[in-house]
């Protein structure tokens, strides 16, 4: 996808996660399903703490130490901060050299996807704490959200040891849009699922073990969906 695709669906997510951070204390109060232990409150004082972190990256090129929000009025906190941070990642250089914790070339460009991203699922949680239902989003983002999880996080949750190396591969397939695979070899087993069902799942924020077609070893590959595949 180019820069200014992310852009957008960063300023449109931004746009509904401002409006539902100025709702009652009552509503902020709500647990995220997705995000045990996290009030909707304690949701925007994460992304505001990643907010501020992503743009000092952006504006120095080099790594620094993500804040943390603060203890409480951490919806006003996000707010204060937000129009800042679209401006950062408005303005940057996508081929700028910067510190990112993805693959070579380590570019700016990086934050517009990985922050794109970060704000569309956690819109979804914000929305869903909120009684809403969950945002659509277009084919092609989504498809660049199952491939930053198959192609970026899981290899780094692998290369961590966050997540267990599986001993043989495992093929992830929408259908008509892409497939990846996980692990060495041939493939053993497969996991199918529509789009919208995969980017969610990855992502925890839909039952895909329910939703998706599973072929060959059923075992190996319910241990490598559970992966964990992300952080």
């Amino acid at each position: 996808m180019l820069p200014d695709r992310y852009l957008a669906e960063l300023a449109s997510a931004l746009e509904g996660l401002t409006a539902l951070a100025r709702q009652h204390d009552d509503v902020l109060s709500r647990s995220i399903p997705a995000c045990p232990g996290w009030t909707l409150d304690q949701l925007f004082g994460h992304l505001g703490s990643i907010e501020r972190w992503a743009a000092a990256v952006v504006r120095g090129g080099n790594y620094v130490d993500e804040p943390a929000p603060p203890a409480t009025g951490a919806a006003a906190w996000f707010l204060d901060g937000s129009a800042a941070f679209l401006k950062t990642m408005t303005a940057l250089d996508p081929q700028a050299p910067c510190w990112n914790f993805g693959p070579p070339p380590r570019t700016a460009g990086f934050w517009l996807r990985r922050q794109a991203h970060e704000h569309a699922i956690h819109l979804i949680d914000a929305r869903q704490a909120s009684g809403l239902a969950a945002p659509d989003f277009g084919a092609d983002f989504m498809l660049d959200g199952v491939d930053e999880v198959l192609a970026m996080f899981t290899p780094r949750q692998l290369r961590l040891e966050r997540m267990q190396q599986p001993q043989q591969a495992v093929s992830f397939h929408v259908p008509g849009a892409g497939n990846w695979i996980v692990g060495p070899g041939p493939a053993a087993a497969s996991i199918t699922a529509p789009l919208p069902d995969m980017y969610l799942g990855l992502w925890g924020r839909s039952g895909l073990e329910g939703a998706a077609i599973i072929e060959g070893d059923a075992a190996l590959a319910l241990r490598v969906l559970r992966g964990p595949l992300t952080p």
